[in-house]
């Protein structure tokens, strides 16, 4: 069974600072690292985060992903539970057969995951319109 020993001097120590190389391990990429891959000493280029969130820019991307993450959140949480609610307040009307032996509680529980996938696909679309919010933020914010 390994181990882990200390380092017997700094000079041994791989990772003296937070940041050194081999802090990340290597994604396998060849040259420079990705921007998101970058620590602090790393990036040339920083942002004054603190300055950042007291923009009016900043405010109003979060209150535009606000408007979109909580109604969504709220309506996938009721459709979910809309389905053991109904199959235990109203079971004569999900054990009706639509065709064979499928009755409406079966498609209701299938049409769970399309709700899914739709609420997803439609996170995607608003996710780009933040990222280019984002951008202009980011972009402003190294300007001044």
């Amino acid at each position: 069974m390994a181990h882990y020993e200390k380092p017997d001097s700094a000079a041994d120590d791989l990772t003296p600072t937070v940041g050194a190389a081999t802090d990340i391990a290597p994604l396998g990429q060849i040259g420079a690292k990705p921007a998101h891959e970058l620590t602090a000493d790393e990036d040339s280029d920083p942002v004054e985060w603190r300055r950042v969130t007291q923009m009016p820019e900043f405010k109003h991307m979060l209150k535009a992903k606000l408007r979109f993450i909580v109604p969504a959140t709220l309506f996938f949480v009721a459709y979910y539970f809309a389905l053991p609610v109904l199959v235990g307040y109203a079971p004569g009307l999900m054990s009706r057969r639509v065709f064979g032996v499928v009755n409406i509680a079966y498609l209701f529980a299938l049409s769970q995951f399309f709700m899914a996938w739709i609420i997803a696909a439609l996170y995607v679309r608003a996710a780009s319109r933040f990222d280019k919010m984002e951008r202009d933020i980011i972009g402003r914010a190294r300007e001044k």
